[in-house]
């Protein structure tokens, strides 16, 4: 009965078409599923008669083939064979066993016989999920970086680092974990957490992570891959997608594996305290079409800044445990159900930072500083298909509760704190319908809603020591200042199309269009201060239109030219100056780009050993970007940090990327990006010696070294080493924010030998032992300190993984 399910359903969805060659576009999936669609595509019967075939998952099948190819295609990838039935129809079965009598040594003849030449085979594509249409990498106009999963497992799950450590036009504040701001190719607003919308969009799948909230710096574990989109995202992604988008693709349940993964290791900081990690991953079916996923991670990192004053050595560990859980029921072949629950909470036990001079990782602060971070998410997603169109709709909600602690001491007060509370809440819902390419067009049309409230408080607090039996600091004092919520409802319509308007050239349009109604007021506002209540209560709506072009030519099938403009904004809201609190207006970005691509880099070590990378791989990129009303943020006259429209800026961006295989198993691979910014009107109070845009270098680079190979029958030698140089930038806008920081060389190497089901692995990071200075901010309440963040020192960590 399965078996004729399989056969009338490909048939009564067959559309005929002709005979000759097509395009074809069937995303990757279950493989009853990619036959029905290549059925549907290609006019034709194709039938799989053995339930467990139509049951696995296999890669998407695309380009421009007869139907025989297609299939042909698909039998290779589920390691069956392909038997014509007549002139359109074909049945897939498993490959039959080898008979062992052709296993006896059989004496060659005298003259070989002549054999057809091997030609080799194409690539797999590689669709790029974050697209939202299932494009391939090869039909995409702009810069794209994809990371495998499996090799930002290789020395243990980590967190953002892994991701910025790889690539070169990615960079980050370091106040520290689930605490920083992402920033991508220059487009940079301030290094604090404020009201303001990251430059950045992250997503868990189709989810956004925040609307105005700072990195969670989620442990990348169990992850099919990272994707990392450059420039402006505005038409597809929307408010918070300026400089691009990072998508995390977790792996999905899986109907026909029960598993279970862990990996565990130990590590050790020079200069510091000893830490440890350990994350397991469990898939188990419940049914034919039912299957729960569920990871857990943990992970302590051992502290190495001194206090001295406090009389406490590597005061910093920070403890993070985290873990997911995700259900999928697949309702048919086409469509399924995915429900996830998803929670992460971080305690920094103290701050990262040091003050410059002797003795090093000495921080003169006499209090315990710190944070404490809270982040969980849920969302259902519903996906499928109707005919020819596919169909997404992801809802979810994310919470996220950030406590950090300052240095706010005087002569008066030495043990007081600065205490800024951060809570942000979302709710969200993205569907979209899309067709891929047939005839040379295909388009997408979506619509979001999304619910946003942030409350930020702040206080001054002093402790009192605690007593011998007691765990936490008592407070004895506290001073609430003037604290701010920001309110924001979006309604977004959006839309992309593309034509090919030659054999190898394509023209790409898009439009976005956003209501958004922003609310919002003040709290703990002197009454005193009641004359300026117009501007501390906010009510309005605006209307943001975001167009976006693109032109590429696909050169050959692995060289691509492309231009592209797009737009971006974010809106505004209400910010925190002194006593007062007062608004901040939109900002706007218009960016041109023009590149070019040829080939693919691969993702690492993983990726190589599956094919998926080129011999020989580069890509190239060159932006112009207009910022309008730049938000960002500055210090006020009480040496608090705040959010103001600073002027308008130009950045010049390029980057460079590139991978070759320069033997067997070895491959190297290298990128670098330069920018230039400049504020051509700042604000008279902001007015300092540099009008560079904030935490940006002008020039970062990376180099990295993959090595794989088999050292015994089944045993694997698995190598990731890296070095990479972040140049100089600023801390902010204005004469108080002026610091230098970067200029630093970080590296690191990962190695593993085992085979597929166990390993042991052995990293060592901060090769050189640089001290360097991340970021220069560490209390904003002194300014007679210089302060730095020092990366960690040299690091080195043991671990094993195992498989059952």
């Amino acid at each position: 009965m399965r078996t004729l399910r399989w056969c009338l359903a490909a048939a009564l969805l067959a559309a005929p078409i002709a005979a000759h060659a097509g395009d074809v576009a069937a995303p990757g999936g279950r493989a009853g599923t990619v036959a029905i669609s290549l059925a549907r595509q290609t006019g034709s019967s194709i039938v799989i008669t053995d339930r467990s075939l139509a049951r696995r998952s296999v890669p998407a099948i695309r380009g421009r083939m007869p139907a025989a190819e297609a299939v042909r295609r698909l039998a290779a990838a589920l390691g069956a064979r392909a038997v014509a039935t007549g002139a359109r129809s074909w049945r897939i079965e498993p490959a039959p066993a080898p008979d062992p009598a052709s296993q006896r040594p059989v004496r060659p003849p005298i003259v070989p016989a002549p054999q057809p030449p091997q030609l080799p085979q194409p690539l797999p594509p590689i669709v790029v999920q974050a697209s939202k249409r299932d494009l391939s990498l090869e039909q995409i106009p702009a810069q794209v970086s994809i990371i495998d999963g499996g090799l930002l497992e290789l020395g243990g799950a980590g967190g953002t680092e892994e991701i910025t450590r790889r690539i070169a036009s990615v960079s980050s504040t370091y106040l520290g974990s689930g605490r920083n701001k992402l920033f991508i190719r220059g487009i940079a607003d301030s290094s604090f957490t404020g009201p303001t919308q990251s430059t950045v969009g992250q997503y868990w799948g189709d989810l956004r992570l925040s609307y105005n909230a700072p990195d969670p710096d989620l442990r990348l574990s169990d992850l099919d891959r990272v994707e990392v989109l450059e420039g402006p995202q505005g038409t597809l992604y929307g408010a918070g997608a300026l400089g691009g988008i990072i998508r995390l693709v977790p792996n999905q349940p899986r109907m026909d594996d029960a598993s279970l993964a862990g990996q565990i290791g130990g590590s050790l900081t020079q200069h510091g305290s000893p830490g440890g990690d350990l994350s397991l991953t469990a898939n188990l079916p419940a049914a034919d079409n039912i299957a729960l996923r569920a990871t857990i991670d943990a992970a302590s990192l051992g502290g190495y800044i001194d206090k001295p004053e406090a009389g406490r050595e590597d005061v910093n560990r920070t403890n993070i445990l985290g873990g997911r859980l995700t259900g999928r029921v697949e309702l048919s072949p086409r469509w399924s159900v995915e429900l996830t629950g998803l929670a992460q909470t971080i305690d920094a036990r103290d701050a990262q930072y040091a003050d410059r001079g002797d003795p090093p990782l000495t921080s003169t602060a006499a209090v315990t500083e710190g944070a404490d971070i809270d982040f969980a998410l849920g969302s259902v997603v519903i996906s499928g298909g109707f005919g020819g169109l596919s169909f997404r709709s992801t809802t979810g909600i994310v919470r996220q509760d950030l406590e950090e602690r300052y240095d706010a001491a005087t002569d008066l007060s030495p043990d007081r704190l600065f205490v800024q509370t951060n809570r942000a809440r979302m709710a969200a819902n993205e569907t979209r319908l899309w067709s891929p390419e047939r005839g040379g067009f295909s388009w997408l049309v979506g619509t979001s809603l999304t619910h946003s409230e942030s409350d930020i408080r702040r206080e001054f607090v002093r402790y009192e020591p605690p007593a011998p039996d007691a765990s936490e600091l008592i407070a004895v004092m506290r001073a609430a200042t003037p604290g701010v919520t920001n309110i924001v409802d979006e309604a977004t319509l959006y839309g992309e199309a593309s034509l090919r308007i030659a054999p190898i050239v394509v023209a790409t349009a898009g439009g976005r269009v956003t209501w958004a109604r922003l609310g919002g007021g003040a709290d703990d506002v002197a009454p005193e201060l009641a004359f300026a209540r117009s501007d501390i209560t906010v009510r309005r709506t605006e209307v943001d239109i975001l167009p976006s072009l693109a032109l590429h030519a696909e050169l050959s099938d692995r060289a691509l030219f492309y231009t592209r403009y797009q737009q971006g904004f974010r809106p505004g809201g209400l910010a925190i100056e002194s006593d007062f609190v007062r608004r901040f207006d939109n900002d706007r970005t218009a960016t041109w780009e023009i590149g070019a691509r040829y080939g693919r880099a691969g993702s690492g070590a993983s990726a190589r050993r599956a094919g998926s990378g080129d011999p020989f791989s580069l890509a190239v990129s060159l932006s112009h970007t207009d910022w309008r009303d730049i938000q960002a943020d500055f210090v006020d006259g009480s040496g608090l940090p705040s959010t103001a429209n600073i002027g308008d800026g130009r950045i010049w961006s390029a980057s460079l990327s590139g991978a070759a295989q320069i033997a067997e198993g070895l491959r190297i691979e290298a990128g670098a990006t330069w920018n230039h910014s400049r504020i051509d009107e700042p604000d008279l109070l902001l007015r300092s010696g540099t009008r560079q845009i904030p935490n940006i270098a002008s020039f970062a680079g990376r180099i990295g070294a993959n090595y794989s190979a088999e050292v015994a029958s089944g045993l694997w030698l698995t190598a990731d080493g890296w070095a990479s140089y972040v140049g100089p930038s600023r801390l902010g806008i204005g004469p108080e924010l002026g610091d230098r920081q970067g200029d630093y060389l970080d590296s690191g190497i990962d190695i593993r030998i085992g085979d597929e089901i166990m390993g042991v692995t052995f990293g060592i990071a901060n090769l050189a032992d640089m001290r360097g200075n991340r970021f220069s901010l560490g209390t904003p309440l002194s300014d007679d300190r210089d302060q730095v963040t020092p990366l960690r020192p040299r690091s080195f960590r043991l671990g094993i993984d195992r498989r059952f």
